[in-house]
């Protein structure tokens, strides 16, 4: 799965995890999760956020700090999901090419 592809999914999961009745394209890349200026969730959604992902994508949060950091926006959340998908997106075959 290509980022764009992945924005977009991790984008629909926010919207349906926490059942926000936004339109999807209000919640773009950069937009914050969290303060004022941003959607205005707090830590019971952030909890929400860290169980899908985990549940979904296997990517655990257990450091408060980098939680913080990967929540903050959907481009934050695709690239932790990115990194932490990547190892595993490596074809079986190019060790047994000769």
């Amino acid at each position: 799965m290509d980022e764009v592809a992945l924005r977009n999914e991790i984008r629909a999961l926010v919207l349906e995890t926490l059942m926000l009745s936004i339109p999807t394209e209000e919640l773009t890349d950069e937009r914050p999760l969290f303060g004022p200026e941003g959607l205005g969730l707090d830590s019971v959604d952030a909890l929400q956020l860290v169980v899908a992902i985990d549940k979904k994508y296997g990517l655990k949060m257990t450091d408060q700090e980098v939680a913080r950091a990967t929540l903050r926006s959907v481009a934050t959340l695709s690239e932790a999901v990115f990194r932490h998908r990547r190892p595993s997106q490596v074809s079986p075959n190019l060790n047994s090419q000769k």
